[in-house]
């Protein structure tokens, strides 16, 4: 009698899998707009403007300054908090980022755009960066001056 094992190649679903698809897709931001919006004095980053890096395992290589860490694994559940604390702020602006901007940077912006218009609020905006983070740190020393805990080595290997 010949026993076979069976090894399972089930791939787990992504983490985003469990919530659902946003209905608005968010538009994008330029890193030169947000640099413009940092370097003016009329905008100030957590007064009229948040920034907000979804990283969570691949947080590393610096960040934007005055960006707040909200891992996009954890996000879902926070919305409806993140969005009165933000209004409650006066933010104009939700800025979203991750590595590339293509993945959890649309979806959190997509989501947080969705609660925005389910509340009605005309004057908040849900933006996506375009690029991400990798974008900002290997387009130069304009933008990377305005990053926290910058480590050039990570950036080194991204451009390879």
């Amino acid at each position: 009698m010949t026993s076979s094992t069976q090894v399972s190649t089930t791939v787990p679903p992504p983490w985003h899998a469990a919530y659902p698809v946003p209905k608005t897709e968010a538009p994008s931001i330029t890193r030169g707009m947000v640099l413009e919006m940092l370097r003016n004095g009329r905008n100030v980053a957590g007064k009229d403007f948040v920034l907000v890096d979804l990283r969570r395992a691949d947080y590393e290589g610096g960040t934007i300054r005055g960006s707040i860490n909200l891992p996009a694994q954890s996000l879902w559940s926070t919305i409806p908090t993140l969005y009165e604390m933000f209004k409650a702020a006066g933010l104009r602006k939700v800025i979203w980022y991750c590595g590339s901007s293509r993945g959890r940077g649309n979806r959190a912006a997509g989501w947080f755009a969705d609660h925005i218009s389910k509340q009605g609020d005309i004057h908040m905006q849900s933006l996506v960066l375009l690029d991400g983070i990798k974008g900002w740190a290997i387009a130069g020393e304009e933008y990377v001056q305005w990053m926290d805990e910058y480590d050039p080595a990570v950036w080194r290997e991204s451009k390879s």
